[in-house]
Formats: structure tokens, sequence, C-alpha cells
């Protein structure tokens, strides 16, 4: 008999198959697609490949983590590049800082861009980063709660997070470090992928730019797929059993009401004591789950979603020069106004800043040569609050941003491309057509986020960006290691 059932290969399903194993379970791993990965997924066209899913890749150890439950380490990833710069930044006054890989290059890069006293101020800013991620990690993120009064549970990590500010909001509490306007993008803009302006989110979610601007962005060899194919393939040697190319049905309940495991679409189930959903959580609820009241932010019309983006992946002929990098942000003269449109209007950016990452460079085998692979991204409005018609401004918005490219000095010249937009990201199975599931708002966080488990479904669990503790590899991945410490407190006879 198979103990448990995951649904789903993508990052938080394989974060939790790994430790599951690692603890002995049988486990059983359902994926829909065909290869794992989920979100982090393939696509591979005309002598191209493109990574569709996250890119900027930060807290190996995280990775290492989940590896190390199966007895494998970090190398199963093959070789893992450290990118300096992580970031380059362009402004809309021809201005550019490069966002370093390392601490002192970074200071001296503000000293030479901004000036002596901002390069002093940033020693200030990186040491208050540090303690928010020391107090944060091991006892908000990296930790499972049964009701919001476990906040409590470590008064003196939560004093100390009021000390340190963490509840003030992200973009005063840069500016109150530094006086530039262009550092205060470089290291604000984080909030967006937790689905919030600066002006909105809370300053805790400065550990966000902690990981990538002082801890660093990495990148393997072999692409972003190389995160979950070694965690797939080690979790493969572990014991678990993989069905790619099938679709959970419904769970199902022994006449006890508790989860006795899975039927397939096509026919046939897998029986379990318990399962591990990381569908998103509205999408999970709708589909499989449709007799039970889902939590409130994943109820139709009640979540706070963050903003969607449009992909578009391009396969060029030529290879940009530097100074251009791996990532590349293009910040927009408009900055406050841009995220009213986005997020309270649900309109398109009017000045819109967008990213461009050009795997390739670092990624030999990801275009042939004398060609690149890379993709543009723009936030946009998410399905549930925007007001536009894509199958109108597809077409449009691939054409400004094909005209993007040739302005800013990228190769234009296209062999392949595709555009990915908030409707087919919906079609994907991601609720109101984002990517980036349910906002951090405050009542959207923490114990306050849509639990990872079902107590009206005994043996029911969740893991993923929908669920704790929410958005990013880093996150998905702790997901996954939450859900399987579900797992063991409720079967803990049964390993």
């Amino acid at each position: 008999m198979n103990e448990v059932v995951v649904i789903g290969a993508g990052l938080a399903g394989l974060s939790t198959a790994c430790h599951l194993a690692g603890q002995g379970f049988e486990v059983t791993v359902v994926e829909r697609e065909d290869i794992p990965g989920g979100r982090s997924g393939l696509l591979q066209r005309d002598g191209f490949t493109f990574d569709t899913g996250p890119s900027v890749l930060t807290m190996p150890d995280l990775i290492a983590d989940v590896l190390r439950a199966v007895g494998s380490d970090l190398s199963a990833l093959g070789p893992l590049k450290r990118l300096d710069p992580a970031y380059r930044a362009v402004y809309a006054d021809g201005s550019t800082i490069m966002v370093r890989g390392h601490r002192e290059a970074m200071r001296q890069e503000i000293a030479e861009t901004c000036g002596s006293v901002e390069a002093a101020a940033f020693e200030g800013f990186v040491e208050w980063l540090r303690k928010l991620y020391v107090v944060e990690m091991p006892n908000f993120i990296d930790t499972n709660f049964d009701s919001p009064l476990g906040l409590l549970k470590n008064p003196l990590a939560a004093a100390k997070l009021v000390q340190l500010g963490a509840f003030r909001r992200l973009g005063p509490a840069v500016r109150s470090h530094f006086r530039d306007p262009r550092l205060h993008r470089i290291f604000s803009f984080q909030a967006m992928y937790a689905g919030l302006a600066p002006e909105k989110a809370l300053a805790l979610y400065a550990v966000i730019t902690y990981m990538d601007s002082i801890e660093g962005v990495f990148f393997p060899e072999a692409g972003m797929h190389a995160v979950p194919l070694a965690l797939a393939q080690a979790a493969e040697k572990a014991g678990v059993q993989f069905r790619y190319g099938e679709s959970v049905e419904s769970v199902l309940r022994s006449p006890t009401g508790r989860v006795a495991g899975v039927r397939l679409a096509g026919g046939g189930m897998v029986a379990a004591d318990a399962v591990v959903c990381t569908l998103d959580t509205p999408v999970a609820y709708e589909q499989l789950l449709p007799d039970l009241a889902p939590p409130r932010a994943a109820r139709p019309g009640k979540g706070d979603y963050s903003p969607s983006c449009v992909v578009w992946h391009v396969g060029v002929r030529g290879v940009p020069e530097a100074p251009v990098a791996h990532h590349n942000i293009h910040f927009g003269s408009e900055w406050d106004t841009a995220f009213e449109h986005l997020l309270d209007r649900g309109e398109l950016m009017p000045d819109p800043s967008r990213m461009v990452t050009i795997a390739s460079l670092d990624a030999p085998d990801a275009a042939p040569e004398g060609s690149s692979s890379l993709f543009v991204l723009e936030p946009v409005p998410n399905l549930s609050g925007g007001k536009i018609d894509w199958t109108q401004e597809a077409p449009a918005m691939r054409d400004r941003l094909h005209a993007f490219l040739g302005e800013q000095g990228y190769p234009t010249e296209i062999v392949t491309e595709e555009l990915v937009d908030p409707v087919e990201w919906q079609r994907q199975g991601m609720a109101a057509g984002t990517p980036f599931a349910l906002a951090h708002t405050f009542p959207q966080t923490g114990p306050f986020r849509p639990p990872n488990v079902e107590k009206k479904l005994p043996g029911m669990f969740f893991a993923g960006s929908g669920t704790v503790p929410g958005v990013g590899v880093p996150m998905v991945l702790i997901s996954g290691k939450l859900a399987a410490q579900r797992v063991a407190a409720y079967l803990p006879d049964r390993r």
C-alpha cells in the first residue's frame, strides 16, 4: 500500500516527496505532465531551450536540504554558478547600476554610481536585512502554525521583529537607509514577488531582498530545469514512484471520513493514508474538494491575488554584448503611479518596468551557436481585477516587447517565440491567471495564509505557493518540508 500520494511534481511536490521518503514513507507522485517541474517547466523548440518558470535562483542551501533528505547533495544539479552581476539595473535616465554578486563588490558599485555616503549606508542596510532574516526564517517562515496564536509561541522573536521595524512598509524602510531613488528601486522591487507594491508591502518582506541582493543569485549550467530534474532523480533513487502523464480526478475517502487515496482521471486509483496536493489552493478545492468550504482567501471573489505577467520567450540570432547581463531590469520612469495602474485600477503600466533574462549566456546548450535564448517579462493585471481582453492585447503586447528589445540593444532577429499571458496561466491551473498566487497581504501571510492541512478531511495536506509560507522557489521548497512534517505527525506509526 502506498502510504502517501503527492499530487504534482513541481518543486513543492518534489520537496514533499524527498522529505517523506527520507523518513521512510512510501510515496507516489502523480504528475499530469510527462516530466517533473510543474511551474518550473521546460520548452524546447527549433534548437532553443527555455525555462518556463522561475528564473531567479536564491538560497541553494534550501535545495541542498531537500536533496540531503534522500542522501544526495547539491552536486546533483551539476555546475552551479553565482551570477555576478546578479542583476543589471537600467534606468529611464540612461544610468546603470550593477547589483554585484558579493557584498564588498556591491559597496564599491554603489560608491562609484551613487557616492560614498550611500556606500556607507549600504553596510547598515545589509546588517538590518541580516537581522530580519535570522529572526524570520526559523520562527515565522520555516515553521508550521496551527492558528494565529502560534505567533505568540516565541514572543522574543516577535518583539525583535517589531524592534527591527518589520511591520513598517517596505518602501519607507528602504528610503530610511538611502537617498538615491535608484537604490530605492533596486532594494524594494522584490515586493512584486510577494504580489505587492513596495509602498504597501510590509518591511518583513525585505528578506526577499536579502536572499537575492545579499546572499546572491545562482544559475545551474544546465538551466533552471536542472533543479526539479535533480530532485526527481534523487527521489526516485530513494524509492519514490512517479506516475507521469496522469491526472487526479478526486480524493478518495474511507468510511470513517479520512483520506483513502486518489482516483485518476484515466481510470484506476492509488490507495494512500495521506494526500499532499500542490495544485494552486483555490483550484485544489474547486476541482478535488468541491464539498468542502475552502479557507476564505481561496473562495471565489474573496482572495487578493498577486498581479500576473506576460512572458515572451524568444529565440533570436545574435548574442548581446557587455554590459548586458543574465538578468536585466529596465525600470520605467514611473514608479508609484505605475503600481496604481497595475494593482488598483487593473490596467497595464503606462510606463512599464520589464525584466530581460538571457539564459544562454550561462547555459551554452540553451541556444544554437551564435544565437540567444531569452525572455522578456512585463507585470500585468491578473484576471480577477483586470479589464484587458487578451485576445486583442496579446499581439499588441508582443509587438511592443519586440520593439523594446531593439530599443535596448538586444538581438531582435526572431527564430522562434512563444508568448504566455494571464489567460494561459489560468489554463495551466493558476487561479486568477497569475503564476504568483495569493498576494502576501497581512491577512494572507503566515498563519493567516490558507493552511497546509484540511482539518475537515483527516489526511489531506497542501504544499506550494498558495499555502504557507508563500511564493518563490525558497518558499515552495520549505512548503514541501512543512507538509512532510504534517504528514509525519498524522502518521507517526507508519514509518
